[in-house]
């Protein structure tokens, strides 16, 4: 086995944790934040169950004014792009003034992983995907 193959191995296997991860956040109620309905839409395919909202639908002030009347996790999901980074600082900033502490552990460990190869949530599932077939069947999540 090369270490390119050996890398990608662990690279997939990383991501799938933390699918499994962000799966355990939804179970328990925490809101999973993105920027539009494809996002929702591969999540959906890689199999987190639970809220997913979209930030696009809305004014971000307005938004996150209902983020913190939730009373629940929030987990920031936004695009690895610059609008997606400009967006999870927005909502970050936000929540902060209410006093609330968004996850962006998730975004940002998946990001560094999927690094050159893809940079919005809505190619996630694909990525994956894709991943599992080029490596030999891997486990599904």
């Amino acid at each position: 086995m090369n270490t390119r193959t050996l890398e990608d191995m662990e690279r997939l296997e990383s991501i799938e944790e933390i699918i499994l991860e962000l799966q355990a956040f939804a179970d328990t109620g925490a809101i999973i934040v993105v920027e539009g309905r494809r996002d929702v839409a591969s999540l959906r395919s890689l199999g987190i169950n639970g809220e997913i909202r979209l930030a696009s639908q809305q004014p971000l002030l307005e938004f996150t004014e209902q983020l913190s009347k939730s009373g629940k996790k929030i987990i920031v999901l936004t695009d690895w792009d610059k609008r997606g980074g400009m967006m999870a600082r927005k909502i970050i900033d936000d929540l902060l003034f209410y006093g609330i502490v968004a996850n962006t552990d998730i975004r940002s460990r998946i990001g560094i992983l999927v690094r050159k190869s893809i940079k919005d949530i809505e190619s996630l599932n694909s990525y994956v995907s894709r991943m599992r077939y080029e490596l030999g069947g891997f486990r599904e999540v």
